[in-house]
């Protein structure tokens, strides 16, 4: 026969029940912050060459190859370049008197916005995600160390 629960038992079963549901919540909380951890940064910085070079081959090499000049100038090693300085490419005038050394910032700012860097220049195209440029950056970075 069972015996009557007090009320004083049963609040105290209660609590122990909201209790475990708590901890049963913060321990996925935890695992859901762990799975983020490692997977959200790589989504979001999206900075791995390998991912760049499946983009740049994308997005880019419809008009850029990496040795040889297409539509775009070749662009291997062009982190470090001086702008308009391939001298088999017929580069727009404003380009070729540009005066500056492509860097991350300066790609970046490129690929966002050509005019903004070089107004009335020949290429009229734009990456707007910012890991995918970042990407494609890290991706020419790669090959301008080589």
């Amino acid at each position: 026969m069972k015996m009557p629960e007090r009320s004083g038992d049963r609040k105290g079963a209660k609590i122990l029940e909201m209790r475990g549901h708590i901890y049963e919540m913060t321990a996925l909380v935890g695992i859901a912050i762990l799975a983020l951890a490692t997977v959200l940064p790589r989504e979001v910085r999206g900075q791995s060459a390998q991912d760049g070079q499946a983009l740049f081959e994308t997005r880019c090499a419809g008009c850029h190859a990496l040795d040889a000049d297409h539509e775009g100038p070749r662009l291997r090693a062009v982190v470090g370049r001086k702008a308009g300085a391939v001298k088999t490419f017929q580069y727009s005038k404003p380009l070729r008197n540009a005066g500056f050394v492509w860097d991350a910032d300066k790609l970046d700012k490129w690929l966002t916005d050509t005019e903004s860097v070089v107004p009335d220049n020949d290429m009229a195209f734009r990456v707007p995600k910012q890991e995918e440029r970042a990407a494609i950056i890290a991706y020419l970075k790669s090959l301008s160390s080589r």
